[in-house]
């Protein structure tokens, strides 16, 4: 360590030039944490997908930290709370030998996390007001009347997307340099992206009423093809009281994972978190595994592609161990 190391690096973080986030609010201010940590850092945001399919390799190495993704051991910082995500200890093992350094927590949000580790080090007192809407939100602890009231801060969570990688990192600039929420949303250059996010949200409302039907206390919704996103939260808010799950069903058929403006077939799992002891009652990762190897996640929220021979076929299979739930998708209370 040199005279212009920051202090932090005494206490066991490495250093790092590039950034790998997630691209959901979790990631956004997992990587505005460790960017306020280090100014000079590059950041690029992702998802599972691209990490998986090897997409990324190349900006990988042992000055990157990766934040609210899959594994890679090639990557020199690697922080997370995804179960499926989670290195094996063999696997961690080699990393830390190999020179790596690993935070895996099972905390409500990545950001969380990153917080906790870089909090005693650096000021990051103008994130603790997003902070537990972040866990919230990751962990499925926002209450209906939150959901349905659709305030400004679920509108920023959901403006934020790949497909506007200049509005990511504005938002990324902003609070990785001190500014609190209230300044964040009240941005002129914010505020029209937290438009777009809560037009955009009437627009997949109504493909949610049109294009979702129970089976068995699931909520299948089709947005593929459709043009809309929407997590869980929209479905199972319209679902109520009648399923105890949901699966979305994203994308395009000629989509791809390279092209974030048409991506490629996809399936979203998540618990109902609006009913009571709603989660931690199955294993919804057993579902987004069940064809898709590099598919993961919570148990009570994750996601899948597609796999051949397309989604009616994939879909056949989760209604089946659906149905059986009970056995297939128990939790391992021994893990």
């Amino acid at each position: 360590m040199t005279g212009s190391d920051p202090p932090f690096l005494a206490a066991g973080i490495p250093k790092f030039d590039r950034i790998i986030a997630d691209s959901d609010l979790d990631g956004l201010c997992a990587a505005a944490v460790l960017k306020a940590a280090n100014p000079n850092a590059e950041v690029h945001f992702a998802h599972a997908a691209l990490v998986r399919s090897g997409a990324l390799d190349e900006l990988i190495d042992r000055s990157t930290a990766m934040v609210d993704l899959p594994f890679h051991s090639q990557c020199g910082w690697y922080l997370d709370h995804h179960q499926t995500n989670r290195p094996n200890e063999q696997e961690e093992k080699q990393f830390i030998d190999d020179g790596g350094t690993c935070h895996w927590e099972s905390t409500p949000s990545a950001a969380r996390l990153a917080f906790d580790v870089l909090r005693p080090f650096i000021d990051l007192s103008h994130l603790e007001e997003i902070m537990p809407v972040v866990d919230a939100l990751d962990s499925g602890q926002i209450s209906r009347e939150q959901f349905i009231e659709d305030g400004p801060i679920l509108q920023l969570a959901r403006s934020l997307s790949l497909r506007e990688p200049e509005h990511m990192h504005n938002v990324l600039e902003l609070f990785s340099t001190g500014h609190s929420l209230q300044q964040v949303l009240s941005n002129p250059s914010i505020q029209p992206h937290i438009e777009r996010a809560r037009v955009e949200r009437e627009a997949a409302q109504k493909v949610v009423e049109e294009h979702t039907h129970i089976v068995d206390r699931l909520a299948v919704c089709r947005m593929d093809e459709k043009g809309v996103r929407s997590n869980g939260y929209l479905v199972t808010a319209w679902a109520g009281k009648n399923a105890d799950a949901c699966c979305i069903i994203h994308g395009y058929a000629d989509g791809s994972i390279d092209t974030p403006e048409r991506p490629a077939l996809s399936a979203s799992f998540y618990a109902n978190s609006f009913l009571k002891n709603g989660q931690n009652r199955f294993d919804l990762s057993r579902l987004a595994t069940a064809f898709d190897a590099t598919g993961g996640g919570h148990a009570n929220a994750c996601g899948c592609r597609i796999q051949p021979p397309g989604v009616e076929a994939n879909l056949e299979k989760w209604i089946q161990m659906w149905k059986n739930r009970d056995i297939e998708l128990a939790i391992d209370t021994t893990r």
